[in-house]
């Protein structure tokens, strides 16, 4: 497949993954996180919407709230109602179900004299099989009953549901059932209280009445009374005067505390969280979820565009491309708040996160494939060292010129070779080089050594070149050494198998050379020059059939871990001065003391 039509199919793919996971909320409670975020921030609260607590200092005056009578709410609503200083609405967020006592007349009276009274209700709901035609559905919210204030209260007070809906996900409270079969909300009933009718136009009520909740305030936003107070005229009848009084449990163990989306991981209480809705409801206000189909739709094919065109820039490009989409889908969010729209917020960001993942992989997927064709390619011909390091490095370029550093060099060449080639066949001689060659450069890689070149049927290599490499002369004296043990081996089976007998020469000198890229812009050689290589060449071109040379330099570094032959000094072609030479006997053990210097006549 093309790189073109895998950039089409992944788009493809991201884009119909985006389009699944808006639509099927695959990734539900970090969007969730993330939409109460933007959604869900703190605005200014109404003053005149009031919280009248039945906090612990109300319960350490009056007792535990299980033994209250109804005096209190009687005396809290004529307190609240003296003269002119009476609130719009006063709504009890507490269940009055069943008589307790000669006090519940008091209330009645109290609620009889008053014309702005609201209290609550509790809907009671099952789930139950129904049917519209030949349509059928499990309704979650059938109403089974109703509990209703006692007595004639019913008549008296305007009454609303305070029935608290808690996300299933996470448990927050996020949205508000305003109207269910004909039975209005606690603060529905409250705002129809304070306007004198209950307007939703243009408001989001979903098919079961309910809405997405705007929050306005953080828990204990509102301003808060203590009930204690109010009854015991802390706090004048007149702080209350045309506004709206929601009385309800503010108290520790009382079961009426939620997560909210702006509670910062703190918890609501429910009289609160009616005081935000009421002031949406008077606001006109509250959030729309986005059809999850057209929000998808529109998240996959942006999904699918965006990929696309990520896939065709530069990375570093890719990855901007990706952050400012990222930045964009939170800026829109941001704005769409401002409209009431919620969004999904997660299902973009993290298509792009995927896109330019994938760029990334591709990209390096492809570097690391070229590079290991390039390796397998070039490590037949040039030194392993040079290709991994220019494998490694992305800034390694092959370029002309050379550094000074201190190298061992060895050379090695077949002896006899030219005879042998005249007795035997192309192919045999062939064979025979190839067997030798392969020997010789496995010797040097064993022993860390780089392979300079082949120079018909002799080899050239360097130690401690092209990169920094320790104890490199005594591993060019071991290359040597392997060789030398390896030719033995191969020369039997050679004299077994053609009737000729294959041996060698080996020099080996240390000192400074030049190495580096020799050559043309065209054509150029990895290769070390200088007369360190020239004397390791003269060394290996004196030495005798089976004789492994090494330089005065050389045996004076391993003078104390090698046994050897003193030569003697020898003219060199080219040199005006002798080189003193030595023969290689053996490279001793570890701990191995080396032998007495046995000596034989200089070559001439």
């Amino acid at each position: 497949m093309s790189g073109k039509l895998k950039s089409l199919a992944v788009a493809a793919a991201l884009g119909v993954l985006t389009f699944l996971a808006v639509f099927f909320q695959w990734f539900s409670s970090l969007d969730l996180l993330l939409q109460d975020g933007i959604y869900q921030r703190p605005g200014t609260v109404d003053g005149n919407i009031k919280v009248v607590a039945i906090d612990e200092k109300t319960l350490e005056a009056l007792g535990p709230f299980e033994t209250w009578t109804r005096e209190p709410y009687a005396q809290l609503i004529q307190t609240l109602n003296q003269g002119d200083n009476a609130p719009k609405v006063i709504a009890l967020d507490v269940l009055l179900t069943g008589e307790k006592g000669e006090e519940d007349q008091l209330l009645v009276d109290a609620c009889r004299n008053a014309s702005n009274v609201v209290l609550a209700s509790n809907l009671v709901f099952s789930t139950q099989l129904e049917r519209d035609g030949s349509t059928a559905w499990a309704n979650a919210l059938h109403i089974d009953m109703v509990e209703k204030p006692f007595g004639e209260l019913e008549d008296l007070v305007a009454t609303g549901f305070a029935n608290t809906v808690q996300d299933s996900r996470d448990n927050s409270v996020r949205y508000a059932l305003l109207e269910r079969e004909g039975y209005l909300s606690f603060a529905a009933a409250v705002v129809e209280k304070a306007q004198g009718e209950l307007s939703l136009e243009g408001l989001s009520v979903d098919a079961n009445g309910g809405i997405l909740i705007d929050y306005t305030g953080t828990p204990g936003a509102y301003e808060t009374l203590s009930l204690i107070d109010v009854l015991e005229g802390n706090i004048p009848a007149q702080a209350f005067r045309d506004s709206i009084v929601l009385v309800g449990a503010c108290a520790a163990g009382m079961g009426d505390s939620y997560p909210v989306p702006t509670g910062h991981g703190g918890q609501m209480y429910g009289v609160e969280i009616h005081a935000n809705v009421v002031q949406g409801l008077l606001e006109g206000r509250c959030l729309t979820q986005a059809s999850r189909l057209y929000n998808g739709l529109v998240c996959g094919v942006l999904a699918f565009l965006l990929t696309l065109l990520i896939s065709r820039l530069r990375l570093w490009l890719g990855g901007v491309a990706a952050a400012a989409v990222i930045a964009g889908q939170v800026g829109v969010c941001f704005w769409l708040d401002g409209q009431g729209l919620v969004v999904n917020v997660i299902a973009l960001p993290l298509a792009m996160v995927a896109a330019f993942v994938w760029g990334v992989a591709v990209k390096y997927a492809a570097e690391a494939l070229q590079k290991r064709k390039i390796v397998r390619a070039f490590r037949k011909y040039v030194a392993p060292q040079v290709v991994e390091e220019i494998s490694k490095n992305h800034d390694y370029q092959l370029k002309l010129g050379g550094e000074k550093r201190h190298i061992a060099v060895l050379f090695v060449d077949i002896r006899g070779f030219t005879p042998l080639s005249e007795a035997l066949q192309p192919e045999q001689v062939v064979e025979i080089l190839n067997e030798y060659l392969s020997l010789v450069t496995q010797a040097i890689f064993q022993n860390g050594g780089t392979l300079d070149k082949f120079i018909g049927d002799a080899a050239m290599a360097v130690f401690n070149a092209p990169f920094d490499s320790d104890d490199y002369v005594y591993k060019a004296v071991c290359a040597a050494r392997d060789i030398a043990a390896g030719s033995e081996r191969i020369g039997a089976t050679f004299m077994e198998r053609f009737g000729k007998k294959v041996s060698y020469g080996i020099g080996v000198n240390c000192g400074d050379a030049v190495v580096g890229n020799i050559g043309s812009q065209f054509r150029m050689d990895y290769t070390a020059i200088g007369d360190t290589v020239n004397t390791a060449a003269r060394l290996e071109a004196n030495a005798k059939a089976g004789q492994i040379l090494i330089s005065q330099f050389v045996y004076e570094r391993l003078q104390n871990r090698i046994d050897v032959t003193e030569i003697g000094e020898i003219p060199l072609k080219g040199k005006s001065k002798g080189v003193m030479v030595y023969a290689l006997d053996r490279v001793l053990a570890p701990g191995e003391e080396p032998a007495q210097k046995k000596e034989e006549p200089a070559l001439g």
